[in-house]
């Protein structure tokens, strides 16, 4: 009789699995110890605009986007086009910013077209590629053609936010790096343009990376006040160049890791491809 019954409940779910589509056969199951593997990410560029705390060097000063690539996996690729010595408009339009200010007391510019690297960029963005962009160094200078207000600066960032975002590509906005400066045994802040690319990321609806505040946080981790002023010896000299702004290798790759750091506590997509 439980033969009977067990062969009667079996023909009536395997009436009832075909009706709805559903397969009685089991799944295979993957081999003890392993799981199944995700889904490659597709490949990406992440392209870099900035001065010379972010450009690609060997030698002092180093820029932290030269060490960017190492937080990285092989499905991004960076190029990175910042220059040292320029300010936004000095980047974004080399060779034709003036050295005579305009009625608004902005660098006048001689022509609008835009600078080669900047042109390169625009040609070369594909959908799903990243643009991570960091100036403000820079542009406090008070003279041409370097200068550049606080208002021109955020209408410049919001021109090479709207640029990448109508080619599919996700910009992030990076405050200024900052400079070792100490207060007695407290490194403190000493960058003009933090706010403005604060307000330039809010206005274009796109993430923003306080390197600034990140940074000074880390000098302080890392004690690096007080100091004599001396950048040539001990753990100030192992970070910077012989000077309280630039990098050495093992410093540019502390601040890289920063960003690394703030694109997974901050969410951004971009942290799919750390390693």
């Amino acid at each position: 009789m439980k033969t009977f019954l067990a062969a009667l409940a079996a023909a009536t779910l395997t009436t009832a699995a075909a009706v709805s589509g559903i397969s009685t056969t089991p799944a295979a199951a993957a081999p003890c110890g392993t799981t199944r593997p995700a889904a490659a990410a597709p490949a990406i560029k992440v392209w870099m605009a900035g001065d010379s705390t972010m450009m690609n060097a060997s030698t002092c000063p180093i820029g932290w986007g030269s060490q960017f690539p190492s937080y990285l996996t092989t499905d991004a690729t960076v190029r990175n086009s910042a220059v040292g010595g320029r300010s936004i408009q000095t980047w974004l339009y080399e060779g034709n910013v003036t050295g005579t200010k305009n009625a608004a007391g902005e660098c006048a510019l001689s022509s609008t077209a835009y600078s080669s690297r900047w042109t390169a960029m625009l040609t070369g963005f594909a959908a799903g590629d990243y643009l991570i962009v960091q100036f403000g160094i820079n542009d406090g200078d008070p003279a041409c053609p370097r200068h550049v207000g606080p208002a021109r600066f955020k209408e410049l960032l919001g021109v090479m936010a709207s640029a990448a975002k109508a080619r599919g590509v996700r910009p992030i906005l990076v405050t200024p790096v900052a400079a070792i400066t100490c207060s007695g045994s407290t490194a403190v802040g000493n960058r003009g343009f933090v706010t403005e690319t604060k307000d330039a990321a809010a206005a274009n609806g796109v993430p923003v990376i306080d390197l600034h505040a990140r940074s000074v946080a880390l000098y302080n981790r890392l004690r690096l006040c007080p100091n004599n002023g001396d950048y040539t010896t001990g753990a100030v000299g192992a970070f910077f160049c012989n000077d309280h702004t630039h990098f050495e290798a093992a410093g540019a790759k502390q601040i890289a890791g920063l960003i690394a750091t703030a694109l997974r506590e901050q969410g951004i997509p971009l942290a799919g491809y750390l390693r």
